[in-house]
């Protein structure tokens, strides 16, 4: 096998955001443009939001669910809509993730810049800029230090004193700039400063170390000349911590200036390394992999689906590292001082697609900051539960901010299985790692608290006496109301009904697990028995998606809600549940066809995370054609010339970068390749026709193992299994289709081969 392709690189600097290329250590963030004239690198830092903590409760609205409910069982949508509106929703929350500013260098070389490359190293997180001027040959790199915690800017040149430039800082709008010594920038402001939306403050420091030369700073900006080489290093910090932004800032940046470029790309590399190295992927020689990579777009061949792996793998470790805020739906990247969907976190789909690459992809630490926002919302979570639903334990609204609600709210609606969905993240890095104290001390109590809601929330649908949710929806899809009218709210959706069945079949599952059988379990237990099915098939073979057979407004919708029990979801496989499989593949078939028949910029055509969640599903049902069909539509039709995904803006006519296509697409390659949801290992479960030969190595399975395979003509021909705790394997054959069972000791290794 040849190496795998690692880098993405560009013949000529970026113009636009969607060009540039981005670097981030969880917390700080740039987008390199890679000019040669004039470098510009756009800065983020996760925490600067504007907005603050306000309450959104409707305390008491839970007197007005019960003729809620009645109206939209007897069919009166209409009413029941305007009646949530007037009385259950609160006002909506303002705010938004912004940029934290740029940071521009000015050169002063003479003439022309020649043999030109920029480049995103990815096994090294490392932006390089090469390029000559005359008889000088220039180098830039850029990364973002994890250990360190600054933003690290390297720039030499093989000729001496040639390494001339004014450095700035600066931000559109609520910032000012100062000098500090004769080295240093700092740039301070605060999110839409002396508006109602006033959020964080903030302060940016870049340092200027040069070697063989000289510099000044003043309040314009900071002057290096003449110098053999530099090494900018920048920290950024916000006052939504303890320690005040300028204190933050000062420790990093004295502690990185005592080290050596070397000392600091050295810590940068083994931290990195660490995590991006446990798995490799090898899907073949590719034919264009000399081409720059905007061209490789053109004709997607698969090593590019190698490098979108990859890169959704560094996407992932350079948005969300322990101790910081979660990717949001830019993951750490924003341009944007008003951000499309405030660049929030969203629980209908966005928000957890980023983090399905995580635990498979062997990122399991890159998850732990999606369970830290959870349980932060968790007391704001009970208030709404107990003052908006009338109902103990715990649930979240559709969407929240670092600053934290819960509530439903105007123009997102009720849909109160947020927090739901969002366990399951808690029971999957349980089943991946075999961790029973995650599961006693973290996932469990958190489980039966979100699960004790839904015992208050489901009522008896007097038509057939199971229980159901509601009001509640499927996720932005509408339906055509009795009267004719476009609705969302309804009682029972499949997607609802869905994810309580899997949070009451986990929650049961982990306190067998941890030896519990109290009142919550039997009342569990009963609740389970008597709700009603979320995979239910209508008249024409379709999974239905409300509990009542309606006409779709929009079949080719991009959300594929009702199909949850099938991915992320593991209660709908074709083994277990053929007749429902062969419905969700019907649905999936016509939502398709729905699509393509819609035209450009409807439905889900052009929606990136569309593509990618319908990746993960037909890979699912063992259809690798169609799986590899719909990620090649997401890297040929939905990814831009830096392979950031694409999402077209509702709002306008213009598109706009969205993460979780990125880590949905990375995800989905890997369940073409390896999936553990039935506690069964399968190998090779949807492999695509154009990837006959490759391999990968340090893919994760649920229950303890480490997975790598290679596969010659489309057929495995070694499988390695490395349990990393003591316990049973299950793996289905990949030649003879046959179940083999082994008990498998902590660090020992299983090898299969024909």
């Amino acid at each position: 096998m040849h190496p795998p392709d690692q880098k993405l690189w560009y013949a000529e600097p970026a113009t636009k955001f969607t060009e540039a290329l981005p670097v981030g250590n969880g917390r700080l963030g740039a987008m390199v443009f890679g000019g040669t004239q004039q470098e510009r690198l756009l800065l983020n830092e996760n925490s600067v939001w504007s907005g603050n903590r306000s309450h959104y409760d409707r305390v008491s609205a839970y007197q007005w669910l019960p003729e809620v409910r009645r109206l939209l069982f007897a069919g009166k949508h209409e009413e029941a809509a305007q009646l949530v509106d007037r009385e259950i929703l609160g006002e909506r929350p303002l705010g938004c993730y912004q940029p934290l500013g740029a940071l521009a260098l000015l050169f002063e070389h003479r003439g022309p810049a020649t043999d030109y490359r920029r480049e995103l190293d990815l096994d090294c997180a490392v932006a390089r800029v090469q390029f000559r001027v005359g008889d000088a040959s220039f180098t830039r790199e850029v990364f973002a230090s994890a250990p360190d915690q600054v933003l690290v800017v390297r720039l030499t040149c093989d000729q001496p004193g040639r390494i001339s430039f004014i450095a700035s800082l600066s931000r559109v709008e609520h910032a000012s700039l100062t000098a500090l010594g004769k080295d240093t920038l700092v740039l301070r402001g605060q999110t839409d400063h002396g508006q109602p939306t006033a959020g964080v403050k903030f302060e940016a420091r870049v340092k200027t170390l040069v070697e063989g030369g000289v510099v000044h700073a003043t309040a314009a900006g900071c002057r290096a000349e003449q110098a053999d080489a530099v090494t900018l290093l920048l920290a950024a910090a916000t006052d939504d911590g303890k320690m005040e932004p300028a204190e933050l800032c000062a420790r990093h940046l004295a502690a990185a200036a005592i080290k050596t470029y070397a000392e600091l790309r050295e810590a940068h590399l083994a931290d990195y390394r660490k995590l991006y190295r446990r798995v490799s992927l090898d899907l073949g020689n590719s034919t264009s992999g000399s081409l720059p990579t905007d061209q490789r777009l053109l004709q997607p061949d698969p090593s590019l689906a190698a490098l979108y792996f990859q890169y959704g793998r560094y996407l992932l470790i350079s948005s969300s590292r322990p101790g910081h805020l979660p990717a949001n739906l830019q993951g750490l990247w924003n341009d944007q001082l008003q951000p499309a969907w405030f660049c929030g976190y969203h629980f209908n789909i966005n928000l957890q697609m980023n983090y399905w690459p995580a635990e498979v992809c062997n990122l399991a630490e890159c998850h732990e900051p999606l369970f830290d926002l959870v349980e932060k919302l968790r007391p704001l979570g009970r208030k709404t539960a107990r003052d908006v639903y009338g109902c103990g334990g715990f649930v979240v609204a559709h969407r929240t901010t670092p600053h934290g609600f819960t509530s439903p709210v105007r123009g997102l609606n009720v849909w109160p299985v947020g927090a739901a969905w969002l366990c399951q993240h808690f029971w999957e890095h349980v089943r991946f790692r075999g961790d029973r104290e995650f599961l006693a001390q973290r996932a469990y109590p958190l489980m039966k608290e979100v699960a004790e809601f839904f015992l208050d929330w489901l009522v008896q649908d007097p038509a057939t006496g199971k229980l159901v949710s509601g009001p509640s929806l499927s996720p932005e899809n509408s339906f055509v109301a009795p009267d004719g009218s476009a609705q969302l709210l309804c009682m029972g959706p499949a997607m609802d009904q869905q994810i309580i069945a899997e949070l009451f079949d986990n929650c049961l599952a982990a306190a067998a697990w941890l030896g519990m059988d109290d009142r919550f379990v039997r009342s569990v237990e009963q609740a389970r028995r008597c709700l009603m099915g979320g995979a239910r098939i209508g008249a024409d073979g379709r999974l239905l998606e409300w509990a009542r057979e309606f006409q779709e407004c929009e079949p080719g919708h991009r959300h594929t809600s009702h199909l949850y029990a099938l991915y992320p979801g593991s209660q709908l496989t074709p083994r277990g549940t053929p007749e429902l499989a062969v419905a969700a593949r019907k649905s999936l078939e016509h939502r398709l066809r729905m699509a393509e028949a819609a035209g450009p910029r409807d439905n889900g055509k052009d929606c990136g995370w569309s593509h990618a969640w319908k990746a993960n599903l037909w890979a699912r049902l063992g259809d690798g054609i169609r799986s590899y069909r719909a990620l090649a539509s997401l890297i040929s039709d939905c990814t831009y010339p830096n392979l950031m995904d694409m999402c077209p803006n509702t709002m306008d006519s213009s598109n706009v970068f969205q993460i979780d296509g990125n880590l949905g697409g990375c995800a989905g390659i890997a369940e073409m390749l390896l999936q553990s949801h039935t506690g069964e290992i399968q190998v090779l479960p949807a492999l695509p026709e154009a990837w006959p030969t490759g391999r990968v190595t340090g893919l994760r399975a649920r229950g303890g193992f480490t997975v790598d395979i290679a596969w010659h003509e489309s057929r495995a021909r070694k499988v390695t299994i490395a349990a990393t705790v003591g316990g049973t394997l299950r793996i289905v054959d990949p030649w003879t289709g046959q179940l083999v069972v082994r008990n498998l000791a902590a660090a020992e290794v299983f090898r299969m081969e024909p």
